[in-house]
């Protein structure tokens, strides 16, 4: 029997606060931890990032202050979910590889969601930005080697390839050019609309992220990846938020956020292998049951709506499972690797012409190819090593990145 969260009955909102020591989980050991465990983490607290910036963003256009009012109990708790997910990082885990995690879940995530989504736009919008955090992987996995001897494939206990995707330095694209038709959500399916919001979510915080530590990075190189590979994380939030509908109200938008963390939540607690953090994935299922809750009583005070309307099947679809990619991932490479952005669509680079903003765009911000980190970092490691850094299956499925000792910057540009 599916799982309807609408129909359940939650812990009332005030009895929900955690006290400091609540707020200090103990951290997971960077050694052995599962790197699904990891990933799930990262999940999280980009979830709780987001029902935060959006409460933040409601709270602001809102005229009624006791709609903020609750409004900022809702938000004062999803903070505290969020440093408490936060406290569970380690100290001694370095920035190269916690941002390892951030990228495997990018690739994995985007990868199983794509496989289930019955929208063939909203598909090819994930098929799309999949092969540049595979990329992205990658250029960031020979850096850790490079600078701290550390082995990425370690890190994502095999289940992810090291290898080269689309290059970072052809997914620079012109702004207009990453966004989309957005979805009416009366008409779409709940899956892809869940799946929309959870996307939107983590690529949101892998920016932020990368906004925030790459000014920290110990070299300058270091310093000059993130920040390359942050401004494509830039565009990904562009390309996956401007799939959200555009015409959802405020309230509406708080259900649906709401929901989408009860269902996110529940699959975490459902999937997760590590008993002490799936206690707190259990502990935060509840939370967001009474944020829904309180969500439903907002919409019908303040647009006169009930949930149906927001959602008219309550029951989660598929859960959230996380597990390796592999073939899929190699199938997208093969065969969308010279695909680029082209206002709403996507089209093989070669048949651009050299005026097109992508073209132009390529042209101003990469004007030399040896100046661009994430080429720089590969053709350094080569340069060490005589050849780069990969973990690899089988050989790469693009025969023009099967060449493991010269980093190619032409392919889909």
């Amino acid at each position: 029997m599916s799982f309807n969260p609408f129909l359940e009955k939650p812990l009332k909102v005030k009895q929900q606060f955690y006290n400091w020591k609540e707020l200090s989980p103990m951290p997971y050991n960077k050694f052995d931890v599962d790197p699904y465990t990891k990933v799930r983490i990262i999940l999280a607290n980009g979830a709780e990032y987001e029902a935060v910036w959006f409460s933040h963003q409601y709270h602001r256009h809102e005229v009624d202050n006791d709609v903020r009012r609750e409004l900022a109990v809702l938000r004062r708790k999803e903070q505290q979910q969020q440093k408490r997910i936060s406290a569970l990082k380690p100290i001694g885990e370095g920035i190269l590889e916690h941002t390892i995690g951030y990228e495997q879940l990018a690739v994995d995530l985007t990868a199983i969601f794509a496989q289930r989504e019955s929208d063939k736009y909203v598909k090819k919008a994930m098929d799309f930005a999949l092969l540049e955090d595979f990329d992205h992987l990658y250029r960031y996995a020979d850096l850790l080697e490079m600078d701290k001897g550390i082995l990425a494939e370690k890190l994502v206990g095999n289940y992810t390839e090291l290898m080269p995707g689309r290059p970072t330095i052809a997914e620079h694209r012109y702004p207009m050019d990453d966004i989309k038709r957005y979805v009416n959500y009366k008409q779409a399916n709940l899956l892809t609309k869940l799946q929309i919001n959870i996307l939107t979510a983590a690529e949101q915080q892998t920016m932020n992220y990368y906004m925030s530590q790459a000014g920290f990075y110990h070299n300058k190189l270091g310093r000059q990846l993130i920040s390359e590979i942050g401004m494509i994380e830039e565009q990904h939030v562009s390309l996956y938020g401007g799939l959200k509908d555009t015409t959802c109200t405020w309230a509406e938008e708080l259900v649906m956020h709401e929901y989408t963390e009860c269902y996110l939540y529940y699959s975490l607690w459902q999937d997760e292998t590590d008993n002490y953090v799936k206690c707190i994935w259990e502990q935060h299922f509840n939370d967001e049951l009474a944020h829904l809750h309180k969500a439903v009583e907002l919409l019908q005070k303040t647009e006169n709506k009930v949930w149906q309307q927001v959602v008219p099947d309550g029951a989660f679809p598929e859960l959230l499972k996380f597990g390796s990619n592999i073939d899929y991932v190699r199938k997208v490479l093969k065969n969308t690797i010279n695909l680029t952005g082209d206002m709403e669509d996507y089209v093989d680079v070669g048949k651009l012409g050299k005026d097109s903003n992508f073209a132009c765009y390529q042209q101003t911000v990469n004007k030399c190819d040896k100046d661009v980190a994430s080429h720089k970092v590969i053709a350094k490691y080569i340069a060490d090593n005589d050849k780069d850094y990969r973990f690899e299956t089988a050989e790469h499925p693009v025969e023009e990145l099967r060449d493991r000792t010269c980093d190619n910057t032409t392919i889909a540009r």
